[in-house]
């Protein structure tokens, strides 16, 4: 400081540093990798979008498996053992993950909460002569591009960070897929002589339906192993499949889920999960499977809802009080 520069400026900086420190204590509180920190640590939106992302992409998980066997329970040891390993679960977490980023981050640009991006431009809009650039599109072009980075791929010799590699991108390109063109009409009685266009990224819920499809036909793949030093070499290409032709990596071209290892039956407590004694299921629907043969125990309840409810003018609903017996089904131990 020489002493001549206004003294408004002093309060402002003292802010911007407060708010730097703040920024980067909150990238250091999340257990990330260097690079990932770094990159972090460059956008001050980058923190509170990751810590959205991942609870979002927990709840669609266990919104997608809420009637299987496993459920995505990620508490505790049960998650970092199953990350430990190749499952179709683990599979799934992976590209669930990427998927979240990618529409949190998109989402943020065009929402004003990050700094090194803003609405999607959209420069290959077809027909763009006949529309005008308007809206805020969801940019897509710099969250997929900030992902890729910051999931980086590992060592190619490395075979399951190559699969897992692989899965992350399967969960960013089912979100390139269902980004749609949204147009809005101007003109003298609707003709739409003029349409603002902008792009729009899918709900969420819509990604976790397709990627949980996408579970559901996943590809076992499986490793060449050097019989003399017992190490793991190339993927195999998946049963049924070619390896194709100039013999280049064997993992599907399409975006399909891969994984390593066959999954546990998760109907016992164990590493992966607490299993299903106790699990709530439905009769008709799930009991026989959720509950792998055991049988479950019917409980006979009275609870009471609101029911029969009218609209009043004005401005509120009236409802009568419900009382109904209802039975609750769950698994034996």
């Amino acid at each position: 400081m020489t002493g001549s520069e206004p003294l408004t400026i002093l309060p402002l900086t003292l802010e911007t540093e407060a708010a730097a420190q703040a920024h980067y204590k909150a990238c250091d509180r999340l257990k990330l990798e260097r690079k990932q920190r770094r990159m972090c640590r460059r956008d001050p939106g980058v923190a509170e979008t990751l810590v959205e992302a991942v609870s979002m992409s927990a709840l669609e998980c266990q919104y997608q498996f809420r009637f299987e066997r496993w459920n995505c329970t990620l508490e505790g040891r049960y998650r970092a053992s199953l990350l430990k390993r190749g499952f179709k679960e683990t599979a799934f977490l992976y590209a669930i993950s990427s998927a979240g980023l990618t529409h949190a981050l998109a989402k943020a640009c065009s929402a004003g909460r990050m700094e090194r991006c803003t609405c999607d431009e959209a420069p290959d809009l077809e027909n763009r002569e006949a529309w005008q650039w308007g809206g805020c599109g969801d940019n897509l072009k710099y969250s997929s591009k900030f992902v890729k980075e910051f999931l980086g791929r590992r060592s190619s010799k490395d075979l399951r960070a190559r699969v897992d590699f692989h899965n992350n991108l399967v969960g960013v390109k089912v979100i390139k897929a269902g980004v749609e063109t949204t147009c809005k009409c101007h003109g003298v009685s609707g003709s739409c002589t003029v349409r603002t266009c902008w792009r729009q990224l899918a709900p969420f819920h819509e990604v976790g339906k397709h990627l949980k499809h996408k579970y559901e036909t996943a590809l076992k793949v499986g490793s060449t192993t050097n019989e003399a030093t017992g190490e793991a070499g190339a993927i195999s290409p998946p049963r049924g499949r070619a390896s194709g032709s100039g013999g280049g990596d064997p993992l599907p071209r399409t975006p399909e889920l891969v994984h390593l290892d066959d999954s546990p039956s998760f109907c016992l407590a164990g590493r992966f999960s607490p299993g299903t004694a106790g699990r709530r299921c439905h009769r008709e629907k799930n009991c026989e499977s959720i509950c792998c043969g055991r049988g479950h125990n019917t409980q006979s309840r009275v609870v009471t809802r609101p029911c029969q409810c009218q609209v009043r003018w004005c401005c509120y609903v009236e409802c009568r009080q419900c009382t109904q017996r209802e039975e609750v089904y769950t698994c034996k131990g």
